[in-house]
């Protein structure tokens, strides 16, 4: 109802949103996304220019009750995109789905050194 409403005023982003967490270490970034039901196949991540989008489905129920006396888990696709401080090494992320926990590591990426030009 209220992903409706909202859509009226232009606002809405359709499917659900999981809750996340990340934190930082010296040399890397750790996400976690709750994503209680999903299987690996349903979660796809793609990293672009420093920004990791986590996006995917949560199949709709195939028996419906006649009514819901309470209904708070989000089904249908969704999506959660992240922008990092650093740059990271997208060639060297890992990401596990375990336990309803998807974990992405996201290394930083180090810099490089400084390359100097003699100019002739």
């Amino acid at each position: 109802m209220q992903e409706r409403l909202e859509s009226l005023f232009g606002h809405a982003t359709p499917g659900w949103v999981p809750p996340a967490e990340l934190a930082e270490t010296a040399d890397r970034y750790v996400l976690t996304v709750e994503l209680p039901g999903l299987r690996r196949e349903d979660v796809q991540i793609e990293p672009h220019d420093g920004l990791v989008t986590v996006h995917g489905a949560r199949p709709a129920r195939t028996s419906c009750p006649e009514r819901y006396q309470q209904l708070e888990r989000g089904q249908g696709r969704f999506s959660r995109s992240f922008r990092f401080g650093q740059a990271i090494d997208s060639e060297a992320m890992t990401a596990d789905l375990a336990d309803g926990v998807l974990t992405v590591v996201v290394p930083k990426r180090t810099p490089s050194e400084t390359r100097r030009i003699d100019v002739s």
